[in-house]
C-alpha cells in the first residue's frame, strides 16, 4: 500500500484510516480458499452474519454501505438501504469492498464542509441499534467494525487450518 495522505484534514484522517483498515482486511483475505470462504467456522453463534467468512464480508460491506446511508438520511437525503449480496469468490468481495469505500469516500465529496463533531445529544444521529453518533463517531465506529471482523476472520483461519 502507497502511503499517500488526504489533504482534508480530519475527514481526509478518516478515509485515510478507513482505507488503510480495508488494506488490513484485504491482506488476511487475500490467501482465503474458496473452500475456506463458506465452510462454517463458528458453529456456535446465532448471529447468521458471523459462521463464515462468506457472511461475515457480506456483514462488512452491507454495514459500510449503512453507516453513509445513515449520515446521508440525517441530512435528509432519500438514501436507500442495499440489500446483502453474497458472492462465490475473494475478487468478487475484493472489488465490492472497494465499491463500498468508494461510497464513503462520495459521502465525503458531496458534503465537504461537513460537521463531524456534535455536542448536542439531540442534534446526533440515533441509530436503529439505539446509540446516538455525532458524523466522525459513526465513521470511526465503521472502522473500528472492519478491525473487529478482520481479527474474526483471523480467529476463523486458524481454526479452519487446524
Amino acid at each position: 500500500m502507497k502511503k499517500t495522505f488526504r489533504n482534508n484534514r480530519a475527514i481526509g484522517a478518516l478515509l485515510d484510516e478507513y482505507e488503510k483498515a480495508l488494506f488490513e482486511l484485504e491482506q488476511v483475505i487475500n490467501e482465503v480458499t474458496p473452500e475456506e470462504l463458506v465452510k462454517v467456522a463458528d458453529t456456535e453463534t446465532k448471529d447468521p452474519e458471523c459462521k463464515t467468512i462468506q457472511t461475515v464480508l457480506t456483514h462488512i460491506i452491507g454495514s459500510g454501505y449503512c453507516y453513509a446511508v445513515i449520515i446521508r438520511k440525517h441530512f435528509g437525503e432519500k438514501a436507500e438501504y442495499r440489500d446483502d449480496m453474497f458472492f462465490n469468490t475473494l475478487d468478487e468481495y475484493l472489488v465490492e469492498l472497494q465499491k463500498m469505500f468508494q461510497y464513503n469516500v462520495q459521502l465525503f465529496n458531496d458534503y465537504p464542509t461537513i460537521k463531524l463533531e456534535e455536542h448536542k445529544d439531540d442534534k446526533k444521529i440515533l441509530v436503529r441499534w439505539g446509540q446516538r453518533y455525532d458524523v466522525e463517531q459513526l465513521m470511526e465506529h465503521a472502522i473500528v467494525h472492519i478491525l473487529r471482523h478482520r481479527r474474526q476472520i483471523e480467529k476463523f483461519l486458524l481454526k479452519l487450518r487446524a
